[in-house]
């Protein structure tokens, strides 16, 4: 990279670090810019941060702020869409949200803790509410199995199909927004994979969607996650960096994209 590149990757990086809300937008804008006229992004997290649901909240604000309709598709069990629905069309107190959180999903306790259960992703499903409140056309989806007693391959293709048949539910003018973990986002399995990590990746069987998939890095921080135990594990520091877009015809994501910083999400006790 280019001396006067790297420095103004540098005072970038400063200014999104003294905002998170321009972080959020900066990042948002990037993938917008990249992603074009595909109607299906698939965006890669890790598990269990705060910046990528308030991302994703600007995201949906963004692709719905002409009128067009936004599905969010979060990786939530489909058991939890009739409580997911309710709560959109509700008014947000506090018995609406009390009444989203009864599930076994929203109240798990033991080691499977995986992030994906936090207050930073019921505040994004509350800002949903609040668009759809104020006229916007946007809903949310689980898409998730209810239960998993197959392999990862098992598990990835159930997602494949759902979100193939909530995408030829999508009206013509709308887009579909996937949160998924990222290896269920990526094009193509890579050549150094473990064994055990699934063949066929959920994004893979929906390539012929004109699918465009995105995974979310960040230049510091941690995140959650589930090895041996659940547990807040660093990301390696990195330089600022520009989003990279991949061409290979392997390649596992299309567009790469650095936020400042990761943290752990609120979770839930």
């Amino acid at each position: 990279m280019h001396r006067w590149m790297r420095s103004a990757c540098t005072l970038l990086l400063s200014l999104l670090l003294a905002s998170p809300a321009l972080a959020d937008e900066t990042t948002a804008a990037q993938i917008r810019q990249h992603a074009g006229e595909h109607r299906l992004l698939v965006i890669g997290e890790y598990h269990g941060t705060r910046e990528t649901p308030l991302l994703v909240r600007q995201l949906v604000d963004d692709y719905s702020h002409e009128g067009a309709p936004v599905v969010l598709a979060l990786e939530l069990p489909r058991g939890e869409n009739r409580l997911l629905a309710d709560y959109v069309e509700s008014n947000g107190d506090v018995s609406a949200r009390d009444a989203l959180r009864t599930s076994g999903f929203w109240t798990v306790r033991d080691d499977q803790h995986d992030g994906r259960r936090s207050r930073d992703m019921l505040d994004l499903i509350e800002a949903v509410r609040v668009l759809k409140e104020h006229g916007r056309s946007v809903s949310v989806l689980g898409y998730d199995v209810d239960s998993s007693d197959g392999s990862n391959q098992v598990r990835d293709d159930a997602l494949a199909a759902e979100l193939r048949r909530a995408y030829r539910r999508l009206p013509v003018d709308g887009t579909m927004l996937v949160l998924a973990g990222n290896v269920h986002a990526m094009r193509h399995r890579p050549m150094d994979a473990p064994k055990e990590m699934q063949q066929r990746p959920m994004a893979s069987q929906l390539v012929d969607l004109d699918m465009y998939s995105v995974r979310l890095e960040a230049l510091r921080g941690e995140f959650w996650a589930c090895m041996q135990r659940c547990q807040a594990l660093p990301l390696r520091a990195q330089a600022a960096r520009l989003p990279r877009v991949e061409t290979a015809e392997d390649r596992m994501y299309d567009l790469i994209v650095w936020m400042p910083e990761f943290s752990v999400a609120r979770l839930f006790d």
